[in-house]
């Protein structure tokens, strides 16, 4: 019994083409939500302040964000990169103390947290 031939071809140039974009194609980084927690030493004027002086949120949205807040005692500002995502952190946490607040002693707090994949 005579064993089958298998012809291998050559890869076209399509498929070659193909190959190396698949291999040049960088990965994508993974990314961070920056989240808010809520406090009872911050205003809603504060909040909206901040996140249209860190985030670029207009007022509105800051707006919503802040009620998020205290709904449900944190919000997702910003789904970005690590290092991004850290540096606006540093910016919440650096922003000072609400002066609208006679017992606010400092910033409010954010932390950040992998995405779900």
């Amino acid at each position: 019994m005579e064993e089958p031939t298998v012809v291998i071809e050559p890869l076209t140039e399509t498929v070659r083409s193909q190959r190396a974009q698949t291999q040049q194609r960088p990965k994508q980084q993974p990314r961070y939500h920056v989240i808010l927690w809520n406090d009872d030493d911050h205003s809603y004027p504060y909040v909206v302040r901040m996140l249209q002086e860190l985030f670029a949120h207009p007022p509105e949205r800051g707006f919503q964000l802040a009620k998020e807040v205290d709904r449900s005692g944190r919000a997702i500002l910003l789904t970005t990169t690590r290092e991004h995502a850290e540096l606006k952190q540093e910016q919440v946490h650096a922003f000072g103390r609400d002066e609208l607040v006679a017992v606010c002693c400092g910033s409010m707090s954010a932390t950040i947290e992998p995405e779900p994949e």
